[in-house]
């Protein structure tokens, strides 16, 4: 059957319903789509400027907070273990830490001679430094919020 020229227009397209499209697809899946291209190309330059700076500043405000933690810890662990060797709780054999410290050094001599770094780690390098240099404003701002998380 042949249309005629006066039918309607939805016959000849099909309608996309945008606001149920985006309905049914998660968030990230919007954000991080593997074919979604570079921020560059989906947002301008102060949506990736805001984006990059508020999820470097949380980044930066979290790794202070837990850097701090980790700091105290440590700390504390080895104020508690001078404590314990100091009265007597705990008998440091010297020579031993000696021997075994002069072994790691060999071994980390012999493997920074070698210098070769693995496909893996070189393929996953070329990766970040190709997604840096599409997202060159991002980064930026992600840099620029951290440093300011690290600060506050």
């Amino acid at each position: 059957m042949a249309a005629s020229g006066g039918g309607r227009k939805e016959d000849a397209f099909n309608v996309l319903d945008l606001a149920e499209y985006t309905k049914s697809r998660p968030w990230w899946k919007k954000v991080f789509a593997p074919s979604s291209g570079s921020s560059a190309e989906k947002y301008n330059v102060a949506t990736q400027l805001v984006i990059g700076g508020v999820t470097g500043w949380c980044t930066g405000f979290i790794f202070q907070k837990v850097g701090k933690l980790a700091a105290t810890a440590v700390g504390g662990g080895f104020f508690l273990l001078q404590i314990a060797n100091h009265t007597g709780y705990i008998k440091v054999d010297w020579k031993l830490v000696e021997r075994d410290v002069n072994k790691a050094k060999q071994q980390l001599k012999f493997h920074s001679s070698s210098n070769k770094v693995s496909p893996e780690v070189k393929g996953k390098v070329d990766e970040v430094i190709i997604f840096l240099k599409k997202n060159v404003i991002l980064t930026g701002g992600f840099a620029g919020g951290f440093l300011l998380g690290m600060a506050s």
